[in-house]
């Protein structure tokens, strides 16, 4: 079953970009040496749990960033947040990176290395606890926290899932 998603607009949101890494990147020519930069950037709105992710490549670390945040207004999701946290544990994978989130109690802040935390405090999550599992590589990283981020359902769309009323659940 594939559920198609509605593009969101990025231009009635109030979008705020980080930047989780950036790379030099050297490639050897018959003249020398060309160098150029990746970045990687994370934009979300806290207010509205909408979240995106995005690459760009240049020959200067500016342009890069914003060739990135470009890239990363075209693929904006919306998450299934409660009030400030998560609803349930949740594994998410890509690659060889996996990212386990976990629901945390008031007061917990976000506890999360610097690729998911960027995710994190973009889509608004105030209490979260965060394990980072295999691959170290940011752009993994990154993507398994946005399949994690997914995976959340909110009670009513479970309640509906299962033939029942949010208050049996």
């Amino acid at each position: 079953m594939t559920i198609l998603k509605k593009k969101l607009d990025a231009n009635q949101y109030n979008l705020k970009d980080q930047v989780v890494a950036i790379n030099r990147v050297t490639k050897v020519v018959k003249g020398g040496k060309n160098m150029s930069f990746a970045a990687l950037v994370v934009v979300g709105d806290a207010a509205a749990g909408v979240v995106g992710h995005g690459s760009g490549k240049a020959k200067e670390v500016p342009q890069a960033i914003r060739k990135g945040i470009e890239a990363a207004k075209k693929n904006l999701v919306r998450i299934n947040l409660t009030e400030t946290t998560i609803p349930h544990l949740v594994l998410g994978r890509f690659g060889s990176g996996q990212v386990l989130l976990k629901p945390a109690p008031e007061g917990t802040g976000v506890i999360a290395g610097g690729a998911v935390r960027a995710v994190m405090t973009s889509v608004g999550v105030q209490n979260v606890l965060t394990k980072s599992l295999g691959s170290p590589n940011p752009h993994n990283v990154v993507k398994a926290t946005f399949d994690a981020l997914e995976q959340l359902r909110d009670r009513a769309e479970v309640a509906a899932a299962r033939g029942k009323s949010v208050e049996e659940l």
